[in-house]
């Protein structure tokens, strides 16, 4: 694992991202962070079901996903500065968890048509096993009234990649075409509340000043 050498002869601590995501790395690595991806093994639905039990909402569940993903990761790599993140969605009361395959992609996309939703997307960044920093926002997405022809279309174009977000799209490709409004930051909708995790990065060297 590489890190940065400081002016002062130090080296700025290392970053890695609890998680497979493209879409999160690909963010991070446009943003100039230096990273390496170590996916955590999290059992996703057992946290979920615990916090349903204890009665949390989508915000607080998707930080408790993030801080796990973080923590445990964050003990395979001595000093390194671990993200976790996650991201959930919720409409009219009900959350939704990543489609499976493409019937149940073209089911999601019936149950958003016509309606607005909330993506909240949680970030962690955890050291040796301990918690630093975190922070969550929320995007608010209202979706287009959506023909079926149009949702056949649009999942044969993007394939298994409709799979991969929980609301089966990519609002920087094809999903632009689903929204009548997008209101929130651009980074949360895609995964990550990247700005604020920029700040943090930066008051840790890993980032210019």
């Amino acid at each position: 694992m590489t890190s940065r050498l400081l002016r002062g002869g130090g080296a700025a601590p290392a970053v890695v991202l609890a998680s497979a995501s493209r879409a999160r790395r690909t963010m991070l690595s446009n943003a100039g962070v230096v990273v390496t991806t170590d996916a955590a093994n999290v059992d996703e639905d057992e946290v979920k079901r615990a916090m349903r039990a204890d009665g949390a909402g989508v915000d607080a569940t998707a930080e408790m996903l993030a801080e796990v993903k973080a923590i445990r990761v964050s003990w395979r790599h001595p000093g390194a500065l671990v993200i976790g993140a996650d991201q959930m969605l919720e409409c009219d009361g009900v959350s939704f968890d990543k489609p499976r395959d493409q019937d149940e992609a073209a089911t999601r996309l019936r149950a958003l048509s016509g309606r607005t939703h909330r993506l909240v997307s949680a970030v962690v960044v955890a050291r040796d096993g301990q918690r630093l920093w975190h922070d969550v926002d929320t995007a608010r997405l209202t979706m287009r009234a959506l023909s079926e022809p149009f949702i056949a279309a649009y999942l044969a174009a993007l394939g298994d990649d409709a799979l991969s977000s929980v609301g089966s799209y990519q609002l920087e490709g094809l999903g632009a075409q689903l929204f009548t409004r997008v209101e929130g930051d651009f980074f949360t909708v895609l995964g990550m509340p990247l700005l604020p995790l920029l700040g943090f990065l930066r008051a840790h060297d890993v980032v210019p000043a």
